[in-house]
């Protein structure tokens, strides 16, 4: 059975153009890779898409994240994970992330659990340079927002 998750793709306008606000994955295997998704989590049935968006974006990043939210509809990411996203303008300091953490399996089937960031890090890119950063999949989210802002 898919798994389901909900995020939030928070942005800001600037002079140059709107900006997206992306998370990198905590933990060993993605130290070294530049891969950066929305902050986003699992929801279970029955369990209201967008708040689960909310508090899977506050336990990320530590902060609340407020409306309007823009429906950007949903992907099937690769690995078969459906996803469900909301736009929300706003503004954050990533200097100030604070993210719950996780268990992880470290190294790969050693039984050994390591305790780690959900999300390490938070940054603000252009639409331009998050498209070739972002998840494979979630580019349609970056375009979706795009065709809002229009």
């Amino acid at each position: 059975m898919a798994k389901h998750s909900a995020g939030i793709l928070l942005f800001r306008r600037t002079q140059y153009g709107p900006e997206v606000f992306l998370v990198h994955p905590g933990g060993p295997f993605w130290a070294k890779k530049d891969a950066w998704t929305i902050p986003k989590g699992e929801y279970e049935p029955g369990e209201e898409p967008l708040a689960a968006a909310r508090r899977e974006f506050h336990e990320e990043t530590g902060s609340p994240v407020h409306g309007p939210f823009i429906p950007l509809d949903v992907i099937h990411q690769p690995s078969g994970k459906e996803v469900i996203a909301w736009a929300a303008e706003g503004d954050f300091d990533p200097a100030t992330l604070v993210s719950n953490t996780c268990f992880v399996e470290w190294p790969p089937r050693t039984g050994r659990q390591l305790e780690v960031p959900e999300v390490d890090r938070g940054a603000w890119f252009p639409i331009a340079i998050a498209q070739k950063k972002i998840f494979r999949g979630q580019e349609f989210f970056l375009d979706r927002l795009l065709a809002a802002l229009r």
